[in-house]
């Protein structure tokens, strides 16, 4: 028997279990930088398994798991992030969130028990394997900093060759694989601006500096941004989505705030969306006589699939289709973004998307919706497709072949 069949068997016999890890994570959600108890049992997974083991990587509750083949070779990662959201959970299910307002609306969960049990069944045949795997259990993708930028500054990873992760979108079909060619998420930058004018009575605004009429404008100054100035071959995406302007009938506050996101596909993006940003807020300025303070962050980079990586991938992945899994395809990039562009920014590799619709569903709901579903037969496809990615760039990176 060949040594991808000996792992699929492994799996397919451990996946009832991989789907109560599942349900068990799914039940007991934590928060981004809070996952204390899901990094306890993460680590109680590892205890009695003959590999390295290192905790609290990074900037939180990052874990970093080392397999040693039976001699030497390439070093491979392969990623899950475990962190949950600050959503009250309405899915109709039997396994519903324990904790009040936290669900894994993600699939982080579902990364997770497909990751642990690819791990263990790994580990059971690591004298048929050359090289090595790391296994990394990362903390807190969902808020910024996120987990990732710290793991890859803690310099655990350095030696790492390449490194693959997969998330499962239930907005795809069941059985479906998806690789996206060159830039497969966008970058992302967050931002807060406040507006100090003057507040006085709303009988008498010619008294005031209304900074709810200068927060309003801004608003729809911001979106001639995308549709005036920017290139419309490029993918950009700006989203004013909170408005804080509380007050009575008959006031008019000294002061509003605003938030909201800039997405990018393209790098060239994120110097043009702040600069451009900045002469919105001085005209605003301007305008209504008002002070403003932005606070502009440039968060995840674009998520980059590094295209040696790929076209390697697509060969397993076209001759592997209609076996374990239904359809490999190329989709359109998404415009959500992901913290995995850290570790693609310094190491070549690949994110792929496995489709998780659940069964009967025409129109699933979207990751970080409160009744996001995950169709649990996708788990065993993404822990069978990353373990067939693995074992084969195992074996062709340590015949010789080069990285991008």
């Amino acid at each position: 028997m060949q040594l991808k069949e000996k792992l699929f068997k492994k799996l397919e016999e451990k996946e009832e279990r991989m789907v109560e890890i599942r349900r068990h994570l799914h039940e007991n959600p934590e928060l981004s930088f809070e996952e204390a108890e899901t990094a306890k049992y993460i680590l109680n997974f590892y205890k009695d398994q003959d590999v390295k083991v290192k905790s609290e990587v990074g900037n939180g509750h990052g874990i970093i798991v080392e397999i040693e083949g039976k001699g030497d070779g390439p070093v491979i990662g392969l990623r899950a992030d475990f962190d949950a959201l600050p959503i009250q959970e309405q899915a109709d299910v039997p396994f519903k969130s324990k904790n009040d307002g936290v669900m894994h609306a993600c699939g982080h969960d579902a990364h997770t028990a497909y990751l642990l049990i690819l791990g263990e069944s790994l580990i059971e045949l690591k004298d048929e394997w050359n090289g090595r795997i790391k296994l990394i259990h990362q903390h807190a993708e969902e808020v910024p900093p996120g987990g990732a930028k710290s793991i890859m500054a803690s310099g655990v990873l350095d030696d790492l060759d390449e490194v693959y992760g997969i998330h499962v979108l239930p907005t795809i079909d069941q059985g479906e694989i998806g690789l996206v060619k060159g830039n497969a998420l966008t970058g992302r930058s967050n931002f807060d601006l406040k507006i100090k004018g003057q507040g006085g009575h709303g009988a008498m605004p010619h008294t005031t500096k209304d900074a709810l009429v200068a927060g309003a404008y801004f608003i729809t100054n911001a979106q001639t941004i995308i549709s005036r100035f920017s290139n419309p071959m490029h993918s950009t995406v700006l989203s004013v989505t909170a408005f804080d302007a509380p007050g009575g009938y008959n006031v008019i506050q000294d002061s509003v705030t605003l938030r909201g996101t800039a997405r990018y596909l393209e790098t060239d993006s994120k110097e043009f969306l702040y600069e451009s940003m900045k002469k919105a807020v001085q005209s605003i300025e301007d305008m209504f006589d008002v002070e403003c303070e932005l606070d502009y962050v440039y968060d995840y980079p674009v998520t980059h699939n590094h295209a040696e990586q790929c076209e390697f991938l697509e060969e397993i992945l076209m001759a592997s289709e209609g076996t374990y899994f239904d359809k490999y395809t190329n989709p359109e990039p998404q415009s959500a973004s992901e913290d995995f562009a850290y570790y693609l920014e310094k190491i070549p590799g690949v994110f792929l998307f496995v489709g998780a619709k659940p069964e009967g569903v025409e129109t699933a709901y979207p990751n970080h919706h409160p009744k996001f579903e995950v169709n649990e037969d996708s788990l065993l496809i993404c822990a069978k497709s990353l373990g067939e990615i693995v074992l084969s760039r195992l074996e062709n990176l340590g015949k010789g072949d080069g990285n991008e």
